[in-house]
């Protein structure tokens, strides 16, 4: 995975009313086509008074899946308006159903392209956006009389510490940014004046937040 990929942190709704319309906004981490559908599914049965469960949703790090319905509302007015805002706020991996209950006013072409957007922009504010970001785990050995300039130094640049072992020596394990692996082993060489000792014990994905979470 070399593009940067943002997606949300976990499910979420999100509801406006608009001219007595209640446009109710469900995003949902999707992992294939088949789990998209179950969650479509899902809406629907949770919703069996609605007027309109419209969609979209994107798969892959590239968005090479694609797929949007406008499910009875005007052609262009629904399904098109909420895939622009997946796309917009480069979110992958992601379906959003917006669910309308129509209170008897019509809005028009524009203030349904407004409300279909608004409502999963509104979502997407709520629940924040998080990065997920490919790091190693490394483990750096040291002496005992370094603990605290190592310690310090991690919490400074914000590298998060996964585990700490003691025995003749002090083992602490970090997750860093696989990109930054080489930078960050010259940094703590510098800062301990050589007296620390480097293994790399794999890599993994974490996912870090971007963008401030709201309560729902």
């Amino acid at each position: 995975m070399t593009k940067t990929y943002y997606t949300i942190p976990r499910d979420v709704t999100s509801e406006q009313t608009i001219k007595k319309s209640r446009f109710i906004a469900h995003l949902f981490r999707i992992s294939d086509e088949a789990d998209a559908q179950a969650k479509i599914n899902q809406v629907r049965a949770e919703n069996p008074k609605a007027n309109h469960n419209c969609f979209a949703y994107v798969l892959g790090a590239d968005d090479h899946v694609q797929r949007m319905s406008d499910d009875g509302e005007p052609v262009g007015t629904a399904g098109s308006p909420i895939l622009e805002v997946l796309k917009t706020n480069e979110i992958h991996d992601v379906l959003a159903v917006v669910t309308r209950y129509f209170g008897g006013i019509k809005l028009g072409a524009g203030g349904l392209i407004r409300a279909y957007s608004g409502s999963p922009a509104q979502a997407i504010e709520t629940v924040g956006k998080v990065q997920r970001i490919k790091q190693t785990r490394l483990a750096v050995t040291i002496d005992y009389h370094n603990v605290d300039a190592l310690t310090y130094y991690l919490n400074q640049q914000h590298l998060t510490i996964l585990n700490t072992e003691y025995g003749v020596n002090v083992t602490v394990t970090i997750a860093v940014d696989t990109a930054s692996l080489t930078s960050t082993k010259t940094a703590l060489t510098n800062l301990l004046s050589g007296q620390a000792s480097f293994k790399n014990q794999g890599e993994q994905f974490n996912e870090v937040p971007i963008t401030p979470q709201h309560n729902a």
